[in-house]
């Protein structure tokens, strides 16, 4: 594909990306698989430009006068990647493939910088209307902390310790030739430096033999929290595909019972292939649209739906498709969830309510609600639930809440909170 050719088609994948909900990594495999003349060098070069855009939009915007269209975004990302407005117009010269000529205005607009200070949000290149939210989670660290969040991911796995030690996946790995590495708090947790794709690993047989699992640190710190132990009777509420249960396996040793909860079929049917491949005989998929489980629990785990505005890293378009009324929406399922787990905790048992969510209104909001309708339910400081879970492991946040981020931990955000059921009705 000429330079051109490619522009076009990031324009077309953008505008894809507009008008449906589709994450973008699975848009562009899906318009590469439709376009075979792409070849891998294309593929590459596509895929990395419209990730750019999507982390910096709020800046490629600002800079072409507000206009957010996929084209203006395009005719940005060029500009901040040096080129001048006549190396621009070079590439939209109407050839065949390529992007149509530029228009006198958009001339214009390439040649005539913005004056003045970019506001926060083009700073931290962030929904103007999550402002205030964004600085109640982060206070003088904003721009820091949400820069962070368009920097690139690392891949973290999780050593399935039902199937291997960490030691021995590490010295598997380099002896693969892959930069690995312990992750700085989770001791089940390792990090791949450098450009090892997700792809590569997904077909080596570490994975294929369910010694190790894809799951960003921060959500391993999370279902350690849970405080597993070999025996007990878990609730995973909103357990997806599966990703904690199958963790929360691991911790009890496959010894004990976890009822995973879903209101999608579809996402439940994942766990019983993966849970497989993980040698995890203990956990039961139990479809939530024919009710919740019966009897009581030791502890309930509600890894709530969100706004995701934790994994913005990896998933950048989330960013631009969160809304008002989308937060709004989240905050009733959270609710909801919440309702549902407190007729499911034991007297002594523990709730935990997680999120990937860096939004105070998703984490700390949502938690003085329920503690608020639930006095019998009160926090156990986390730090102390770490170190009682895996003694000598530094703690990496300060409160009683697990709090992420990654400029702050290096992590994905993420946010969870351990309370403990005193005993008494719930409300």
């Amino acid at each position: 594909m000429t330079p051109s050719a490619r522009l076009q088609a990031a324009i077309e994948i953008l505008t894809g990306l507009e008008a449906r909900s589709t994450p973008a990594d699975r848009l562009l495999r899906d318009w590469f698989r439709a376009r075979r003349y792409a070849g891998s060098k294309d593929r590459a070069a596509i895929g990395e430009f419209v990730f750019t855009i999507l982390r910096h939009r709020a800046s490629f915007g600002w800079r072409m006068g507000g206009d957010e269209s996929p084209r203006a975004l395009v005719l940005a990302a060029l500009l901040a990647e040096g080129k001048s407005p006549a190396d621009v117009a070079a590439l939209f010269d109407g050839g065949k493939y390529g992007p149509p000529p530029l228009s006198d205005a958009e001339t214009a607009r390439l040649s005539t910088p913005p004056s003045g200070e970019p506001p926060l949000y083009v700073q931290g290149e962030f929904p103007a209307f999550l402002e205030s939210e964004l600085v109640r989670a982060f206070g003088t660290d904003l721009i820091a902390e949400t820069r962070a969040l368009c920097a690139r991911a690392p891949v973290d796995l999780r050593v399935n310790t039902l199937k291997a030690a960490r030691e021995d996946v590490l010295c598997a790995l380099r002896g693969d030739g892959v930069a690995a590495g312990e992750t700085p708090y989770s001791p089940i947790g390792i990090r791949i430096a450098g450009e090892r794709l997700a792809t590569d690993l997904r077909r080596s047989a570490l994975f294929e033999s369910g010694a190790i699992e894809f799951q960003d640190e921060a959500a391993q710190i999370a279902a350690i929290l849970c405080a597993a132990k070999p025996g007990e009777r878990i609730c995973d509420l909103a357990a997806g595909a599966g990703g904690k249960s199958l963790a929360l396996a691991a911790a009890m040793e496959n010894k004990g019972e976890i009822v995973a909860c879903d209101v999608a079929a579809q996402r439940l049917a994942r766990i019983g292939p993966r849970a497989a491949r993980a040698g995890a005989t203990i956990i039961t998929p139990c479809l939530m649209n024919h009710g919740l489980p019966t009897g009581a629990f030791d502890a309930v785990l509600i890894d709530a739906p969100c706004s995701g505005s934790g994994t913005w890293r990896r998933q950048p378009e989330l960013k631009w498709r969160t809304s008002p009324e989308w937060l709004a929406g989240l905050a009733a399922v959270q609710r909801r969830l919440l309702a549902d787990g407190v007729k499911l905790v034991r007297p002594g048992g523990r709730l935990i309510y997680a999120t990937c969510s860096v939004l105070p209104g998703e984490n700390e909001d949502r938690v003085a609600e329920f503690l608020a309708r639930n006095p019998q339910f009160r926090v156990l400081p986390a730090g102390p639930v770490w170190q009682a879970a895996v003694p000598g492991r530094a703690w990496p946040v300060a409160g009683d809440k697990f709090r992420a981020s990654p400029y702050a931990t290096g992590t994905d955000g993420f946010f969870a909170c351990v309370m403990t059921n005193a005993g008494g009705p719930g409300a």
